[in-house]
């Protein structure tokens, strides 16, 4: 094993700890609100309107909306985990620290995306052992629930990137979550099935990268989708590969992060 290969794996192993240790240490902050505010989500929709709405694709409303909320809750900490992270540390001037050092840019990205990952997939679990209290749940595919829900996590987790690229102040990194990441998640089939659409907002829907994800995950979950499974999962490993090859270019050339 080459030396640049050792520091790069060492660099990458800390920067992943320190991810890791950011989001654990303040966990009334990071992991609880998250977890109290999906409950709610249980008890007034799964509990109190659901039993008003009877059954939606053939299951409980409870049933159908876990997968969605559990998806929900991995895409919005993946995502805030890594624009609040590198922001600070581009904020802090500790960025410019990892860019002049001989740490591959691939290391430092991938650091950052795998602590947003983490994060992402530790909300989600705290999320699915919730649901357990309200409903049962039965995974359907094993393979498509896994595959869907880390590909979500990683393309959210380079979302959060360069949204803190390109954040000048701390007000820049809640703009796209408030005006583009939540009516996304909202409109993104969590709460229904687009079947109840008329036709022209079934077809507007689609252009919603959202409903493909969270319809993915309900299939690997429930095993109905109201899309076509193999074109949700191949448009999600495009857009994987290519907001990560903008994120690195982003790196490399120093864009929002030298000054």
């Amino acid at each position: 094993m080459s030396e640049e290969l050792k520091s790069n794996l060492v660099a990458l192993e800390t920067i992943v700890k320190r991810e890791v240790r950011r989001f654990t240490r303040i966990w009334p902050q990071t992991l609880l609100p998250p977890a109290i505010t999906m409950v709610l989500y249980f008890v007034i929709f799964g509990n109190l309107i659901g039993q008003r709405i009877g059954e939606m694709g053939g299951f409980t409303y409870m049933e159908y909306i876990v997968p969605g909320l559990i998806m929900m809750s991995v895409i919005t900490n993946s995502y805030s985990n890594v624009v609040s992270s590198f922001f600070g540390s581009k904020f802090q001037r500790n960025i410019e620290e990892l860019l002049v050092s001989p740490v591959s840019p691939h290391t430092i990205l991938i650091g950052y995306v795998a602590g947003g990952v983490l994060r992402g997939l530790a909300v989600g679990f705290i999320v699915t052992v919730l649901s357990f209290f309200f409903t049962h749940l039965q995974v359907h595919h094993l393979g498509v629930t896994i595959l869907v829900v880390l590909l979500t996590a990683t393309i959210f987790a380079m979302g959060g990137f360069i949204n803190a690229v390109f954040a000048r102040n701390f007000d820049d990194i809640s703009i796209v979550p408030t005006f583009v990441l939540t009516p996304l998640t909202y409109l993104g089939g969590v709460f229904y099935s687009i079947h109840l659409l008329p036709p022209f907002w079934q077809t507007v829907s689609l252009a919603n990268p959202i409903l493909h994800m969270v319809n993915s995950f309900r299939y690997g979950i429930l095993g109905v989708s109201d899309i076509h499974i193999g074109v949700a999962i191949s448009f999600m490993l495009v857009a994987t590969v290519v907001l990560y090859v903008v994120c690195v270019r982003l790196l490399v050339s120093g864009r929002g992060m030298r000054q």
